[in-house]
């Protein structure tokens, strides 16, 4: 089946997509306006965009495309890069962005476990408030452990259907 090409595509679908797409990112938790931008990102066909290009598509200001994309950084769900011979940057979406936002969380999930077994030490393991920290403890190695597996079959699955590049 033959895929339209960008020139070829119908604006206002693209852009029905990127809303949607952003609203049901909302809905899960994430602010509006990194959800619209990292929207608008994956949507496009090289992944990357600069701040002007962002802001006219999404019809919102300069400041706006930069708040959303210091955050969607912080996320790792988007790199900065230099146009080359330009100071101007460009803000990319990889293809493997879930994967990394996800495994970016390790490292949160390391400090919790850490607070929760400082809190459990302190409250004492046998207490309601020490037996509850405990469950949360156990819960967050748990899934520490399941993420790492699910991370581990999750490259492999992509390599089969992706090749070893991804792409």
């Amino acid at each position: 089946m033959d895929r339209p090409s960008a020139a070829e595509r119908d604006p206002e679908a693209v852009s029905q997509f990127v809303e949607g797409f952003a609203a049901q990112l909302v809905e899960a938790g994430m602010q509006r306006m990194p959800a619209r931008v990292f929207a608008a990102l994956l949507a496009s066909d090289s992944g990357a965009m600069t701040s002007a290009e962002l802001g006219e598509r999404l019809q919102v200001s300069p400041a706006a495309v930069s708040g959303a994309v210091r955050y969607l950084a912080q996320q790792h769900m988007v790199s900065r890069e230099r146009d080359p011979g330009s100071r101007r940057e460009r803000y990319r979406v990889h293809s493997d962005q879930w994967y990394e936002a996800l495994t970016s969380r390790d490292a949160v999930l390391k400090r919790w476990e850490l607070a929760l077994r400082a809190g459990v030490d302190s409250l004492g393991p046998r207490t309601p408030a020490g037996r509850r920290l405990s469950e949360t403890l156990a819960f967050f190695e748990f899934i520490d452990g399941e993420i790492a597996g699910m991370m581990e079959r999750w490259r492999t699955h992509r390599e089969k259907l992706f090749g070893a590049d991804g792409g």
